[in-house]
């Protein structure tokens, strides 16, 4: 099972590609935290784990014209942000690990949150 490094700030995803407009702000403070050196984690549960599926991320665009959420999940991992997926929320949106475009490690709640709660700060998001 892979732990997280201890975090700084947690930010545990909910929101997923039914509210676009949501989104970017959760990847920019994740990656503004990051360049500042902090250790960052996004958690992807519930419907964001969708946005972990081949594919989904690239196709969700926020803004007419603008960068897809991919670019924005890009953003932070370019910073050093870890995205973590939620095991069981494959199931809940109809995936398996074969469905995943990114190499993420996938926790159960109950194996993440010991070590997310951890962290100084936490957004749920």
């Amino acid at each position: 099972m892979n732990t997280p490094k201890p975090a700084d700030l947690v930010i545990i995803l909910i929101t997923g590609p039914e509210n676009p407009k949501r989104l970017p702000s959760a990847f920019f403070l994740a990656a503004t935290a990051a360049a500042a050196e902090q250790e960052v984690v996004i958690y992807f549960t519930g419907p964001a784990t969708e946005l972990l599926a081949k594919g989904k991320a690239a196709s969700v665009i926020p803004m007419a014209g603008g960068k897809s959420i991919a670019d924005f999940m890009k953003l932070a991992t370019d910073n050093g942000v870890q995205i973590i997926g939620c095991r069981q929320s494959l199931e809940l949106n109809g995936m398996t690990e074969a469905d995943l475009g990114y190499s993420v490690p996938l926790m159960t709640p109950s194996a993440a949150l010991p070590s997310l709660a951890a962290a100084g700060r936490l957004l749920t998001w």
